[in-house]
């Protein structure tokens, strides 16, 4: 992934993340507990998983899965549509006038590809989605992506490379891109 960093697991930072999740999780978990209309607990609680404060024009709707909440931060005009997941160790940076559909994936965060790796660190890039973009429902963006301005993104679509502004994409495919070696 373009971009990627590494936080080595069973380290002081990989159990502050650890820590920071179980947080996360239990303010979402709050959130989409909350009756649909109690906006005021809405807007409190996802600045208190953001870390701060939030354009008051963004509009999230309930269920809403995060798992870190420090790394993600919001344009004006931004709709989120029910059920998505943040992933959001590596950041995920949000312009002005994005749609997000629901059940939509933004995931900055994985493991190593190779088999011996994986258990020892945790990866993660950013996702940057410029302004006007729109990402039809059931999508997932992969970790260090840009979705360039203006462009839709079609449902059920993987965006596993950076989008060019001004255009449609859509699809899934799967493609062989290297073979890894077996573990020892």
């Amino acid at each position: 992934m373009r971009h990627e960093q590494r936080i080595p697991t069973r380290t002081p930072e990989s159990r502050a993340f650890a820590e920071r999740v179980k947080v996360v999780m239990n303010l979402t978990a709050q959130l989409n507990a909350l009756p649909f209309d109690d906006l005021d607990q809405r807007r409190s609680l996802l600045s208190r998983i953001f870390g701060g404060d939030l354009p008051g024009s963004l509009s999230i709707l309930p269920p809403f899965f995060c798992d870190y909440g420090l790394g993600a931060t919001f344009g004006e005009r931004v709709f989120i549509n029910q059920g998505c997941y943040f992933l959001d160790l590596g950041g995920i940076t949000i312009g002005d006038r994005v749609l997000i559909g629901p059940r939509v994936t933004l995931s900055t965060a994985g493991h190593p590809i190779e088999p011996g790796e994986r258990f020892d660190f945790i990866t993660h890039a950013p996702i940057v989605i410029e302004d006007d973009v729109w990402i039809g429902a059931g999508a997932t963006v992969t970790p260090g992506v840009t979705i360039g301005r203006g462009s839709v993104v079609g449902a059920g679509a993987v965006v596993a490379a950076d989008v060019p502004p001004m255009c449609v994409v859509t699809g899934t495919s799967v493609v062989v891109r290297k073979e890894l070696s077996a573990p020892a």
